[in-house]
């Protein structure tokens, strides 16, 4: 099967952002992901959710992720419109949450050669990263199959139905 490439305009952070900066614990008293999603990233960049489009892709540091294992940071993260992250590193916890609620996420060492504002195309068939703006071609560590198919089909929860529907 063939996967879907990605493609956007790069957002950066830096290293060692943890999920009160993807989604702060005073907006933790709702699930509902539209409303994450007004305040995704708000105390790093409080104009992100403004400036930011859908398809847009979040370019970070090592150990994005980090801190309290809360869904509620892919959650928010994906409702926002990111359509992917690229760190060198993630917190295994936010590793596995993202796949679990569908939003991708690429390591890459080379991260910090991407800046803000370039465009980049993520080619999840070929392993690659282009920066369009740099003409820069990267490979990224391969992502495991069976966590492939949980972006495939939007997340551990849709994957699961899929499975009791035998799709």
């Amino acid at each position: 099967m063939q996967k879907a490439n990605i493609e956007g305009k790069v957002w950066t952070f830096g290293k060692d952002i943890d999920t009160d900066l993807i989604i702060a614990a005073r907006y933790l008293n709702t699930s509902v992901p539209e409303e994450l999603a007004k305040h995704v990233m708000e105390d790093s960049d409080p104009e992100f959710v403004e400036k930011m489009r859908k398809g847009d892709i979040i370019v970070a540091g090592e150990n994005f992720g980090c801190g309290s294992s809360r869904e509620h940071a892919p959650i928010a993260l994906k409702a926002a419109g990111v359509a992917a992250i690229i760190a060198p590193t993630f917190a295994r916890i936010f590793y596995r949450n993202a796949f679990n609620m569908g939003l991708p996420i690429f390591e890459l060492e080379e991260s910090y050669e991407i800046s803000e504002g370039n465009e980049v195309n993520i080619n999840m068939d070929a392993g690659t990263i282009t920066n369009k703006s740099t003409n820069k071609t990267y490979n990224f560590n391969p992502i495991p199959e069976f966590m492939q198919e949980l972006i495939d089909a939007g997340g551990l929860m849709n994957f699961a139905q899929n499975e009791i529907k035998g799709k």
